[in-house]
């Protein structure tokens, strides 16, 4: 390949530009001349999207690697990294949301420069975090992009000049990611979206190759179901694609359909034939017979075959109805909980022992009792902690049992119990777990997610026919507008405090790390401030502007709190709140980005 030649802007031209951005940003009149109409449309949803144009703050995500995407790019992406070795171009892959999959460049200097601006694998370039650029212009034009110097809406961009090019499903026309060139400015051509555009039709053509394939197999075991369904519900899931009969379209809601195929892939991607019990958000019971057709790393398609039926009515008393709503003090209306739920409900119904497993303060024991007073508000529950476990302990599990009166005994954290105290809890439970005694008290036990089982435990585990996994809030993080004022009614007794809809919305952007537990504990630092009214953004604890994926340790949160203070007093500053805190620029930025600090754009040009 020849060198790449000089930029593609005149030194006139670039200085129109940059004075242009400086009057946008300004919001002065920018003439039709002196800006491109794309990039003046990228500047307009920059700036809505209230991107600062002072800084880089950018989410690191996890980067799929191997993927149908990934594993056709990566041929072609060697192939043109060979041609630029000697040229100071990086050749990059993104993927949908603009996250950096795989980054290439023979020029060393260029690639510290792209380490400094956090154009890196794991971090995304979308236009929401960093305004116009190459990546995510292309991805919100849905088309080819060519962004040189100035044209960049945040500063630190201006030495670099880049092409993105959209990659699309070769069948379904949706797109996969980016493929994009970037250069110094200095080096920049308007060839560059050229060799972009070329390169992602490559990759095209290199998915199609595969999926046709795949989606031929599909097709062909697809359409031998149908033959032989009769009046059968037949689907078959692919990559990015899913076809289904007749009777598949009449009996499966549209709202159902989503935590069905989302389950039947996971079973697919197991590669063997498997049959699932699925409960739906509608109530309704589907019976899954999954059947691979292809499984590679990241991708598997298959044919699912599915009957429906109502929840079972048979149970301890036949007149209560099956969950379709919140339960009693287990708020919460959200697919995921719901279906968590309703799972919990059927199992009472039938007696059977069960297992809750989730993180701490997800509402595990809330679930289990909220449920036994759906079907008996008056009946008697028991709630025994594995921390307390000794001799008296271990009488009253056998007491609740052995007691003859029915109602339900939860068991807490049963996976903090020694060996020797599980073996002895298992003992204690077995002459009970097959039992058909009608007042069987039925037993649910929590634990935590991700802990091993040891001997004892898998003993234990066996009187438990079914686990089921209890979400994390912020899996089901919609629930946290139902949450709010019914945590806040607990903690003021009725009296009229209300979360106004900005604070709200901060709210729901946390993660959640401790649950609904961390939730009511940032609510009842509010509660001892305020006790009616109306609860503002400047109301919530510092902690809430943190949008960490672990809980703090103490220090860190005194930590957390400081640096969110210093940034408000700084009108999120950052240079000017590292001085007041007495650190460095370079520490307040890892620990902004390790805490996921969240705070206004500033006001003033960084010091």
């Amino acid at each position: 390949m020849t060198s790449l030649p000089a930029s593609a802007l005149s030194t006139a031209a670039a200085e129109r530009i940059a004075a242009a951005r400086v009057a946008f940003l300004h919001r002065d009149t920018v003439s039709a001349d002196a800006v491109r109409p794309p990039i003046l449309a990228s500047w307009i949803r920059s700036r809505d999207m209230a991107v600062s144009s002072e800084q880089l703050d950018l989410p690191e995500t996890e980067c799929e690697t191997d993927s149908p995407l990934t594993r056709a790019a990566r041929p072609i992406v060697a192939e043109l990294c060979d041609q630029f070795a000697t040229e100071p171009v990086s050749l990059i892959l993104c993927d949908h949301d603009g996250v950096v999959l795989d980054r290439r460049t023979g020029d060393s200097a260029l690639g510290r420069h792209l380490d400094r601006v956090w154009l890196a694998p794991g971090f995304s370039y979308a236009e929401r975090h960093v305004g116009t650029n190459g990546i995510g212009t292309a991805l919100e034009g849905r088309r080819p992009a060519q962004v040189f110097g100035h044209e960049h809406f945040v500063e630190h961009l201006e030495d670099l000049a880049c092409a993105g090019a959209p990659i699309r499903h070769p069948v379904t026309g949706k797109i996969l990611g980016v493929v994009d060139l970037t250069c110094w400015r200095r080096e920049a051509n308007a060839l560059m979206v050229a060799t972009a555009s070329t390169t992602a039709r490559r990759i095209e053509e290199a998915l199609l190759a595969a999926s046709g394939r795949h989606e031929l197999t599909l097709l062909h075991d697809y359409l031998a179901a149908v033959a032989r369904a009769g009046n059968t519900a037949v689907l078959a899931v692919g990559d990015d694609l899913v076809m289904m009969n007749d009777r598949a379209r009449e009996l499966i809601a549209p709202a159902d359909q989503v935590p069905l195929l989302a389950e039947a892939t996971d079973a697919l991607r197991s590669g063997r034939s498997r049959q699932l019990v699925v409960d739906l958000p509608s109530g309704t019971t589907a019976r899954v017979q999954c059947r691979p057709s292809w499984v590679e790393p990241g991708s598997a398609g298959g044919v699912l075959q599915v009957s429906l039926a109502h929840r079972e009515t048979a149970s301890r008393s036949t007149s209560t109805p099956t969950i379709t709503t919140a339960l009693p003090t287990a708020v919460g209306s959200g697919a995921l909980w719901t279906k968590c739920a309703q799972a919990v409900d059927r199992h009472l119904r039938t007696s059977e022992w069960v297992v809750l497993q989730g993180e701490p303060g997800s509402g595990r024991t809330t679930l289990a009792r909220a449920t036994h007073h759906l079907h008996a508000p008056a009946g008697h529950v028991r709630i025994l902690d594995a921390a307390e476990y000794g001799p008296r302990w271990l009488g009253e599990v056998s007491d609740e049992l052995s007691g003859g009166g029915g109602g339900t005994l939860v068991l807490r954290e049963i996976d903090t119990l020694s060996p020797a105290a599980t073996a002895a809890l298992a003992d204690v439970l077995e002459p009970y777990r097959e039992s058909t005694c009608p007042e069987r008290p039925w037993v649910a036990a929590t634990r935590g997610s991700g802990t091993s089982d040891t001997a004892e435990l898998s003993a234990l585990l066996r009187a438990f026919p079914r686990t089921i996994e209890v979400p994390p809030l912020r899996h089901h993080v919609e629930d946290v507008a139902e949450l709010v004022p019914y945590l806040l009614a607990r903690l003021t007794r009725g009296s009229d405090l209300t979360c106004a809809p900005e604070a709200l919305r901060v709210l729901m952007r946390n993660r959640w790390p401790g649950n609904v537990e961390q939730l009511y504990q940032v609510l009842r630092k509010v509660v001892a401030r305020r006790r009616s009214g109306v609860i503002r953004v400047e109301d919530l604890p510092p902690e809430t502007r943190a949008l960490t994926r672990r809980v703090l340790t103490p220090l860190e949160s005194i930590e957390c709190d400081a640096i969110v203070d210093a940034l408000l007093d700084a009108s999120g500053n950052k240079a000017e709140a590292a001085r007041r805190l007495g650190m460095s620029r370079a520490t307040i930025y890892r620990k902004i980005r390790g805490y996921g600090i969240a705070v206004p754009e500033s006001t003033t040009m960084p010091g």
